[in-house]
């Protein structure tokens, strides 16, 4: 699981509040998380500067968050592997199973059909 300790990208963020990659971007923040946005469409999120790939953050991130199109995460989870990234947490709705396998294959940590907010939460409650 995630924990404050760990730097987030969010793959999708950005700045119409009421759609998914700004919130997760938000909450994340908001939780304590270093969390980085990333998004070629977008400059700034929250007031942050905006990344338009993984390449171009200034560290690497512990955990990649996706909250794009299916065909846009099988791209990303590519990038992860390049770059050394392990683990990616893919949003529900921005799964596919391509991505999934070519996690499995590549020694990548995925989770998928649970929202991080969700379960973040969740653990929280626990603790």
């Amino acid at each position: 699981m995630v924990d404050e300790k760990n730097v987030v990208a969010v793959a999708g963020a950005n700045e119409n509040t009421e759609k998914y990659g700004h919130i997760v971007y938000r909450d994340l923040k908001q939780a304590g998380y270093k969390v980085y946005p990333v998004n070629p469409n977008t400059e700034k999120v929250l007031g942050d500067k905006c990344y338009p790939n993984l390449r171009s953050l200034p560290q690497k991130p512990d955990v990649v968050n996706l909250v794009v199109p299916p065909k846009v995460t099988e791209q990303i989870v590519q990038e992860c592997s390049q770059l050394g990234i392990t683990m990616v947490w893919m949003q529900p709705g921005s799964e596919s199973e391509k991505a999934v396998e070519f996690c499995h294959k590549n020694g990548i940590h995925v989770i998928h059909g649970e929202c991080i907010m969700v379960q973040r939460r969740r653990l929280k409650q626990q603790t």
